[in-house]
């Protein structure tokens, strides 16, 4: 047998022994869980819970009637009922009504911080996705009211629970084979935004208003909605939020780092024209200075592509080789004679042909997907914290944030972990948490 058909083997036999535990667990109890935010992943999400435990959806929010609508369809052919369940436009209408047990979380940035705060008060569970936060001290609430209500969160950081990557983990990180790791590439290259089409009026369905919500006032374009937000610095963080938060949150998750002693990131908008409504860096290096690891992140969204089969992810160098981490491969490359390595992501479309049904599904993270909400399913019951719970959520996404913030100021942060602040810089720290816009009110660790 070859070692991928081995692999993929293995790995659905787990996964059905974890189903059937927490079916078990469960019992004929369905799961009451609530969707906020129901475009691409939100309704992935969604899917890959129903995968792995029962579930019965009580309701939809999202601030598109049409979306929500076409959730709730969708959600009623995977339901054993058949049973469409309620959409709202607004998330507190939905956390009132029906007080959901498990609560996800799949919208825009900038509004994972109010309705992952609002859900704990609620006494709901959350699986909300990453980047948690647009800014730093929106992160530090959100671990507040998560420990303040006793609630279990999970983090939409799914590398942690990817079937490849914590092969190769234990493969060459554990047993010592890398050797003593110094330094670290985590990487981007490739997929620059194009720009967007004029402001219009919205469409009816779409409340834009709640849209934008506490962010700062940014006029609708056909273009932003559904899938381009992540190009507006209003509601997203650039590749930085997207893209670099999974790869350095895993080597955090597999060396046991905390967060670093210092950050510096230079970059900015390079490549794109002057008069590009993209508001956005296209470039960006930084560097995470953990004190026994450097840990770097490279992005340029423009140019040759010096890593065709890892163009997004992580490169560990070890005294003892070198191993590369992607979503779909590793590659450990010895030093001197030895035998390099390779191994390939777990392809489980067979045993779940609904993925295919389901044209958003990313294959490649499906499998890793299904066992994170397999570990948020099993640590609720446990009561325990699960493998990416807020905090860890929080830590790497505040090392991306503050990357931002020093491209942006244009000087390196020290960052004093205990007390959650940038040493001696109170401009810095000024711009930990941003104007929230009109009557909305940005929440503080000490008043959720």
């Amino acid at each position: 047998m070859r070692r991928r058909e081995f692999l993929a083997s293995t790995a659905a036999a787990l996964l059905a022994a974890v189903q059937s535990s927490a079916y078990a667990a469960a019992g004929d109890t369905p799961i009451r869980a609530g969707l906020i935010g129901s475009g691409w992943y939100g309704k992935t999400d969604l899917f890959h819970l129903i995968q792995v435990a029962p579930v019965e959806v009580v309701g939809i929010c999202d601030v598109d009637s049409k979306m929500a609508e076409e959730a709730a369809q969708l959600v009623s052919q995977r339901h054993p009922s058949g049973k469409v369940p309620p959409t709202y436009g607004k998330h507190e209408d939905l956390l009132s009504k029906h007080k959901p047990d498990v609560v996800l979380i799949g919208t825009p940035d900038h509004w994972h911080c109010l309705p992952m705060i609002d859900a704990c008060r609620a006494g709901a569970d959350v699986y909300v996705q990453k980047p948690i936060s647009w800014d730093v001290a929106e992160g530090q609430a959100m671990v507040a009211a998560a420990r303040k209500y006793n609630r279990t969160v999970q983090v939409g950081l799914q590398r942690r629970s990817t079937p490849h990557l914590l092969q190769a983990r234990d493969r060459f990180i554990r047993s010592g084979k890398l050797g003593k790791i110094a330094y670290v590439d985590v990487h981007a290259y490739g997929g620059g935004p194009r720009d967007f089409p004029a402001t219009q009026a919205p469409p009816e369905n779409l409340d834009w208003d709640r849209y934008v919500g506490p962010a700062p006032w940014r006029d609708y374009n056909p273009g932003i909605h559904p899938r381009r937000w992540r190009a507006c610095g209003e509601f997203s963080n650039g590749k930085t939020g997207d893209l670099c938060v999974h790869f350095l949150d895993v080597v955090r998750y597999f060396l046991d780092l905390g967060m670093p002693k210092t950050i510096a990131a230079t970059g900015g908008r390079y490549m794109l024209p002057p008069d590009s409504n993209v508001n956005l860096h296209d470039t960006q290096n930084a560097l995470f200075d953990f004190g026994d690891v450097q840990v770097t992140w490279n992005q340029r969204n423009w140019g040759t592509n010096p890593e065709p089969d890892y163009s997004w992810g992580a490169t560990l160098y070890g005294d003892k080789g070198t191993l590369k981490l992607s979503v779909r491969s590793y590659d450990f490359i010895p030093k001197g004679r030895g035998q390099a390595e390779h191994g390939d992501w777990v392809d489980e479309s067979e045993q779940y042909p609904e993925d295919q049904q389901h044209k958003e599904t990313e294959m490649f993270a499906a499998p890793a997907t299904r066992r994170h909400m397999q570990d948020f399913v099993e640590a609720r019951r446990e009561g325990r914290r699960p493998v990416a719970d807020i905090a860890e959520g929080h830590a790497s996404t505040a090392c991306c944030l503050l990357a931002n913030l020093s491209m942006r100021l244009g000087r390196s942060l020290a960052w004093d972990a205990d007390a959650g602040r940038v040493i001696d810089d109170d401009e810095a720290n000024q711009q930990l948490a941003r104007p929230y816009r009109g009557d909305w009110e940005h929440p503080t660790a000490q008043d959720v």
